[in-house]
């Protein structure tokens, strides 16, 4: 064996492909009313960079009086850009903007590198990280969306192996190998597809919705800490990373309520600012089980000094599915409050305040644990808020009564046997009313209106 096998042998030599050197900047219009300042815009920015591993060579705001039709960027600024990028050898820029398909190809022309906006950013995300069939097929639905406008570039997605094709890597740029309508025919092939995973899906809810487990559901901006919270809750081994779109897929688990109740708890893909119309419409199915939630956690990064600004993207969205607080409970979990003020959970949350119509809000830690028996004491207490107090007696010869009133109702309480049986008091949630009442007739007592 030779030194240079050696080295390989002893991993002093890296063998992975050299990550794509890049220049980011963030423009700041003067002329644009933005959500939030343009240091928080930029940070997360960069972040959705480090998500796929990007050799970030140069990032900066640039300050934009007024945008240019052709290249969005001031004609100064973009000439040096593309001075920085012979100097530094970059590769690609990303632009935190919504680029025109113009402007796009025009800094591309005029700073010599291939151009990323922000969408076409989050979609090369996406398609990295979606592992099911259904999270690949939505991915590149979007994708190819996106790229109807766009055929300046090259349409490689169809040779790539991966989920939702991508801009970065591949065959490179080339001609045009297919037209509009071309496109057009994938997207009805996608379409096809989704809807039998889709109609398979609910299916598979059948039988579950058979069975009284109520759905609660995490949402949250990305990397608010959704993935932790269920594993803590959970127990289970869900990737929970310090990164933009940790996870996309949907995940379910069993959990068991305080009094012994179990629910159904789901663990959506994270929010983000301006998240592409086409990748919202795309993941419309992965997100139905927040609009068939009976309880909905809004996780939000306290720590993060943008999340009240964040916590508005969310509620965005989740009007977008149809969802508020006049419609299901809507919980805030003040996540990471280990990391407030040195550690000091009780500093600094007083000056935190619920963003929207919630039934309660918890602070809590995924990472230590605290606060969440709170947590699990206020979903009850949510999924109780239309239910009524029931005393029913159950007689010994019916005791296999009882495996009824804990599947479908919440046992409060068990009295001591007598010689008539043994009475339970019950909380009934309206859905099953009717069939408690038939099946108990005779035998309730109703304690409260």
């Amino acid at each position: 064996m030779n030194d240079s096998d050696d080295d390989i042998e002893k991993g002093f030599v890296d063998l992975r492909e050299v990550p794509t050197r890049t220049s980011i900047v963030t423009p700041d219009v003067k002329s644009l009313r933005y959500t939030r300042a343009a240091d928080a815009r930029h940070a997360e920015f960069v972040g959705l960079a480090a998500a796929i591993a990007l050799d970030v060579v140069h990032a900066e705001i640039l300050r934009v009086r007024e945008i240019k039709p052709a290249t969005y960027l001031g004609g100064g600024q973009v000439a040096q850009l593309a001075e920085r990028v012979k100097a530094d050898d970059i590769e690609l820029l990303l632009v935190d903007a919504a680029l025109s398909p113009i402007q796009q190809r025009n800094l591309e022309r005029d700073i010599g590198v291939k151009v990323l906006d922000r969408t076409a950013l989050i979609l090369e995300i996406f398609g990295e990280r979606a592992a099911t069939r259904e999270g690949v097929l939505q991915v590149e639905l979007a994708h190819l969306n996106y790229q109807k406008g766009r055929l300046v570039r090259s349409w490689t997605h169809l040779e790539r192996q991966r989920g939702g094709g991508g801009f970065l890597g591949g065959p490179g740029e080339t001609q045009i190998e297919s037209d509009r309508r071309q496109i057009q025919e994938r997207i009805l092939v996608l379409e096809r597809r989704l809807d039998k995973v889709r109609r398979t899906r609910q299916l598979q809810r059948g039988p579950r919705a058979a069975v009284p487990f109520p759905v609660v559901a995490l949402v949250g901006y990305t990397n608010a800490g959704k993935s932790s919270l269920f594993n803590a809750l959970t127990g289970s081994g869900v990737m929970a990373e310090d990164l933009l779109f940790a996870t996309l897929d949907t995940t379910v688990r069993k959990v068991t309520l305080p009094h012994g109740r179990e629910i159904i708890l789901s663990d959506t893909v994270g929010f983000i600012s301006d998240l592409p119309t086409d990748l919202i419409a795309a993941f419309r199915g992965t997100l139905e089980e927040v609009t068939q939630a009976q309880v909905v956690l809004h996780v939000r990064d306290v720590a993060n000094p943008d999340h009240p600004a964040q916590a508005e993207d969310v509620l965005s969205v989740l009007a977008d599915l149809g969802v508020s607080g006049d419609s299901v409970p809507i919980i805030e979990v003040w996540n990471k409050i280990d990391a407030l003020d040195g550690g000091e959970a009780g500093q600094g949350l007083d000056s935190i305040q619920p963003v929207g119509k919630v039934a309660a809000t918890v602070p809590v830690s995924a990472r230590t644990g605290q606060g969440l028996p709170e947590l699990l004491a206020r979903i009850e207490k949510a999924l109780a808020q239309d239910a009524r107090l029931f005393s029913v007696l159950i007689p010994h010869e019916l005791s296999a009564e009882t495996g009824w009133l804990y599947a479908n109702a919440e046992v409060i309480e068990r009295g001591e046997p007598d010689d008539s049986g043994t009475r339970y008091t019950v909380r009934v949630l309206p859905r099953h009313k009717a069939e408690f009442s038939e099946k108990f007739a005779g035998r309730i007592t109703g304690l409260n209106p």
